[in-house]
Parts: C-alpha cells; sequence; structure tokens
C-alpha cells in the first residue's frame, strides 16, 4: 500500500504542471511512438495467442493474463501499416482504454520519458492515410515520436453508442442553459464528435475545439466580453485530459486562478482512468471526472452541474 501511494504522490506533483510520462515503443517499422503511463497496467512478452472466430482483422487473437481474458490488437495493422510477424519477440502493452481494458501488440519497448505537454503538438495538417491515426507529435532525441488515436481504432473495431437513452430531465437543461454554449474540448476528432452526437440530442449549442491552450484562448476571448464571468455565456466545459500543448488537468488549473473563469464547472471527461486520477481531479479543482464513453452518465453530468450554481 505505501508503494502505491508513493507513485501517487510521485504523479500527482505533475498535475497543474502540464506534464506527462510517455512510454516509447516500435511498431513494425523504425518509427517511434509514445503512449500515455497513465494508461498502462504492465508491458510483457507477447504471450501465445488464441485465435477467435469472426475476429476483427485488426485483432491477432486473444491472451490469457492473470486469469483475464484480453484481445490483442495489432497496433502496426490497426494504422494502416504491415502486420508484426515475429509474435514470439514482441510484447504486448496491456492498457485501459474507455472502461475496458486491451493488449496492444508492438515490436519492441524502449523506456519511460518525462516530457512538457507544451513540447507535444498537434500533427500537421493534410496529412492523410496513417497519420489520420495520430493525435499529436513530438520530438524525443532528435528523432519523431508520434501519439497514436487509440480511440479512433477502439472505435473502428467497437463504434460506441452515442445516444442517451435514460431519462435525462432535456427541459432542466435547457432551462439551465439558456442562451449559453457549453465548450468542449478535445484533440481526438472521434471523442469530439461523440460528445457532439450525444448532446445534440439535448439541443444544447456547442463550440468545439481541439486542445487545451485553444480552449483557454476561447474561455479568456469571451470573457473579455462578459460582465462579471463566463458563466454568462458559457454555461459549461466538458475537456479531455491527454491534449496537445495544454492538458485538461493545466487547463483546469488555469481556470480556478482566473477571476473571470474561476465560477465555470469542469467535466474532465477521458479515456484516463484509474486511482491517481481522483487525487488529480481535487488538486486541479474539478466539478466531475467520467471515463470515456457512456453517454447517459455525461448526459446526467450535464444536467447536474448546469443546474449546480
Amino acid at each position: 500500500m505505501a508503494g502505491i501511494l508513493d507513485s501517487v504522490n510521485q504523479r500527482t506533483q505533475l498535475v497543474g504542471q502540464n506534464r506527462l510520462e510517455l512510454l516509447l515503443f516500435r511498431l513494425a517499422g523504425r518509427q517511434r511512438f509514445g503512449i500515455n503511463v497513465f494508461k498502462v497496467r504492465e508491458v510483457l512478452q507477447c504471450p501465445p495467442l488464441t485465435a477467435i472466430p469472426k475476429r476483427n482483422k485488426f485483432v491477432r487473437g486473444i491472451a490469457h493474463i492473470r486469469g483475464q481474458t484480453i484481445s490483442v490488437i495489432d497496433l502496426s495493422l490497426a494504422t494502416g501499416g504491415r502486420p508484426i510477424e515475429n509474435l514470439k519477440d514482441s510484447f504486448i502493452i496491456i492498457a485501459e482504454y474507455n472502461r475496458s481494458v486491451q493488449g496492444f501488440l508492438v515490436n519492441s519497448v524502449e523506456r519511460i520519458i518525462n516530457i512538457n505537454w507544451e513540447s507535444i503538438m498537434p500533427p500537421p495538417k493534410g496529412t492523410g492515410g496513417r497519420q489520420s491515426y495520430l493525435t499529436a507529435v513530438t520530438e524525443i532525441d532528435k528523432e519523431l515520436v508520434e501519439i497514436i488515436d487509440v480511440e479512433k481504432i477502439l472505435e473502428e473495431i467497437s463504434p460506441s453508442p452515442t445516444t442517451i437513452t435514460a431519462a435525462v430531465e432535456t427541459e432542466s437543461i435547457m432551462a439551465d442553459l439558456g442562451d449559453r454554449t457549453i465548450l468542449i474540448a478535445d484533440d481526438s476528432a472521434v471523442a469530439r464528435n461523440q460528445v457532439k452526437r450525444a448532446l445534440e440530442g439535448l439541443g444544447v449549442t456547442m463550440h468545439l475545439v481541439k486542445n487545451g491552450r485553444e480552449a483557454l484562448t476561447y474561455l479568456q476571448e469571451v470573457a473579455a466580453t462578459c460582465e462579471e464571468s463566463i458563466t454568462e455565456k458559457i454555461g459549461l466545459l466538458i475537456s479531455d485530459i491527454e491534449m496537445p500543448e495544454m492538458d485538461g488537468y493545466t487547463l483546469t488549473a488555469e481556470i480556478r486562478l482566473d477571476q473571470k473563469l474561476k465560477k465555470l464547472h469542469v467535466i474532465l471527461h477521458t479515456s484516463l482512468s484509474g486511482v491517481f486520477n481522483q487525487q488529480m481531479v481535487q488538486k486541479v479543482g474539478a466539478d466531475d471526472f467520467i471515463a470515456k464513453f457512456n453517454p447517459d452518465e455525461l448526459g446526467e453530468s450535464v444536467r447536474k452541474w448546469l443546474h449546480t450554481d
């Protein structure tokens, strides 16, 4: 228990400092990739895989690990590359995304590095093919490192429902929101569209941005037109945590430090999960934390915080 608490304390020191840890790995070629350490449960040599009938073409099979059956996705194949061939010498990154555990097959795993989110930039515009599977890029040791949009891959393998089915009080939401806007910040186009489709059914007005820096700039610009508080024109912020240039934790911390922004309710809506996040949410002053993607929970959280002064 002491070891777990020490680990929590070490990682919460990164909160509000716009920093993260990346696990670096390679797929079927020389290109390096990164994944946030917070998503990683463990890394292990690829065990024997069991083929399953009618599986998605990106799923190489299932592995039985510590009493749990886990689907193993070939990240190279899923992002338009050639399949990883030598399974015996390959590795599996066991990670938790969007309330489920997956195994990501990679060719090799290198090391963990600590980096500032400001050093992580959106992928270049106008790139297609494999580049469409990226949420961000950065440079380490004078070499490009690409961060894969895992949410896009998971959505292609198993699409998530986006319709709010629970008895969310739509009239209450509209009455509390009035003519204000809900701001949505997420670097994944898939995730932005999931939230957009879910909330469209509630009839709300939304403004979408791609990262925390864009969100903060937009809020500051709108706040300059408000008499006292941003809440005169923005009813709520729904933000991802992992975003290039500025993460959701730092965005929330910046909002709480600004006199015109600090009353804004913030829902952190993220594929991150685990023991660390509740402590982080409390530290930066977010109002709610929701793991992606459950449209009913999102709708209920929107109703709750719009109704809360």
